[in-house]
């Protein structure tokens, strides 16, 4: 009976799949039409009374500002509160909570019912339809799939309204459809209690046939160890057999894929990159050869773009899609029917191909270094760790970078900090090596590098175990989506780690 229910969804998937193929040949018509519907439908609001938007495209783009979350924080708090007709027409019930990385402050985005329906349940059915699509013998529906979901609970403020991460949102809602196939159950995936979730996922999941694994790497390996631990297995592959694959996002998979490797040693698993955010399930992978993400148009998302060389200008550029560039960095600016408006993220992506749209994240506004003209970015760093950890079989649990100043005839330099899975055997051929391959991959890092011309080699400070989860729960940011911020440019974050790290 499982069996026929996984051929009847893969014939709806079939189905369904030429709308895919309709936004990816006609991208600009898909996306005039969301930006219609969404000033169709959410204009009767103070926000767009405020500002004079309504209905036409016209208003919308000469009068909505781009805004940062702190220039919207005020008309959140009030929706959290109860208040009706704000960012949207109506109240708002479910909020997700943005891990955000070293900020004091959560951050709050609004998530209607429609938009759950229409942006991410929709995404996840785009991601579900290309898995079929390239895989026709795939068994989503008929073994089980494993989420690293976070928890939800009612604001103490207003227990009308829940609040949590977006995994423990969709989890929540999840369709009839899917829920016989999900693992863990439902009581288990929104615990508030890391420690116990995983506990309890650990002897639950471990019974499992699962097909489809979906997580932040940081969090997904502390199961992973967990339920080696409990069964006495030496391979995830020997506990779920059927494992096929590895959907991830929050941080990039590089620097984890030596890891994942021992997990599952026989290389049958398919890892999926998704870019599915707190405030939208905007992309997925959906070539099996190329990590690159298809944007997707017609998900209730209408996208503009900031070049970075214009985002501390007090006159950015607003570009639409129809004229970005190849290999060109943009901060992604999203309109939303759930009451983003002009919404200007911290991520910033650049395009790997322009028919189809398909993009990489390739850092955050907030997280590079250039304190000496470098320009190293987080992807520059991933993949330098990436290739360094294959070289010399090893593996992290995580890492941050941040500068290291000049100090009269000392060179400036970065300073890294690695909470290694498995070290290598030798710590100075690690640290020569890693410096060479982001010289290879940053030619401004290598510019500022050469004949140690502004900076030296790097410095290498390896964390103790369990840093990093350490910093996190003194936050209390620990587990579902938060995680730790990879660059900074300056040293603040970088001295309170090393303090922890004296001790854990």
């Amino acid at each position: 009976m499982i069996q026929l229910f996984n051929k009847l969804i893969k014939r709806y998937l079939k189905y369904r799949y030429p709308r895919i193929v309709q936004f990816k040949e006609q991208p600009h018509q898909a996306q005039e039409r969301v930006l219609k519907k969404i000033l169709s439908n959410n204009t009767d609001c103070s926000y767009c009374s405020k500002y004079g938007v309504t209905n036409t495209i016209k208003t919308f783009k000469s009068n909505t500002p781009l805004v940062e979350y702190e220039d919207i924080r005020f008309y959140i708090k009030s929706m959290m509160l109860g208040e009706a007709n704000v960012l949207v027409p109506g109240k708002v019930k479910w909020f997700s909570k943005s891990a955000g990385t070293t900020e004091g402050r959560s951050k709050y985005i609004p998530v209607t019912a429609d938009y759950l329906i229409d942006g991410h349940y929709k995404g996840s059915w785009d991601n579900v339809t290309t898995i079929y699509h390239n895989d026709p013998d795939s068994r989503i529906f008929e073994l089980k799939n494993l989420l690293m979901g976070g928890s939800i609970a009612p604001f103490d403020k207003n227990p009308a309204v829940q609040v949590g991460d977006i995994s423990g949102i969709i989890i929540h809602n999840m369709p009839a459809v899917g829920r016989p196939f999900y693992t863990p159950d439902f009581q288990t995936a929104v615990m508030e209690d890391w420690n116990e979730k995983i506990d309890t996922m650990t002897q639950r999941c471990s019974q499992d046939r699962v097909f489809t694994i979906a997580g932040v790497p940081t969090w997904t390996t502390v199961l992973f160890d967990s339920i080696l631990d409990f069964t006495g297995k030496a391979t995830m592959r020997e506990v779920w057999p059927d494992a096929s694959y590895y959907m991830h996002g929050g941080v990039n998979f590089d620097p984890y894929r030596s890891r994942f490797a021992e997990y599952f040693p026989e290389n049958k698993m398919r890892y999926i990159n998704m870019y599915n955010a707190s405030e939208g399930y905007f992309a997925l992978q959906d070539l099996q050869d190329d990590d690159s993400m298809l944007l997707l148009l017609d998900n209730d998302v209408y996208y503009e773009f900031i070049p970075l060389e214009d985002y501390h200008s007090s006159n950015r550029t607003i570009v639409e899609l129809k004229e970005v560039e190849l290999d060109q960095d943009y901060v992604l600016v999203i309109t939303t029917s759930a009451g983003l408006w002009r919404y200007v993220m911290g991520d910033v992506i650049k395009f790997t191909s322009l028919s189809p749209y398909r993009i990489q994240i390739s850092g955050r506004t907030q997280q590079y270094i250039n304190v000496f003209g470098e320009e190293v970015m987080v992807h520059n760093t991933d993949k330098a760790l990436e290739k360094t950890c294959e070289v010399l079989d090893c593996s992290i649990v995580d890492y941050t970078v941040a500068p290291i100043y000049m100090e009269k005839s000392k060179l400036g330099g970065h300073e890294w900090l690695i909470e290694f899975h498995k070290k290598p055997k030798n710590i100075q051929a690690f640290v020569t090596l890693l410096d060479s391959t982001l010289r290879a991959i940053n030619s401004d890092y290598d510019a500022k590098r050469t004949d140690d011309l502004a900076l030296g080699q790097l410095k290498l400070g390896i964390a103790k175990t369990g840093l990093f989860s350490h910093w996190l729960q003194t936050k209390n940011k620990y587990g579902g989506q938060s995680k730790i911020p990879r660059l900074q440019n300056d040293r603040n974050f970088l001295e309170s780690l090393l303090v922890f790290n004296q001790d854990v």
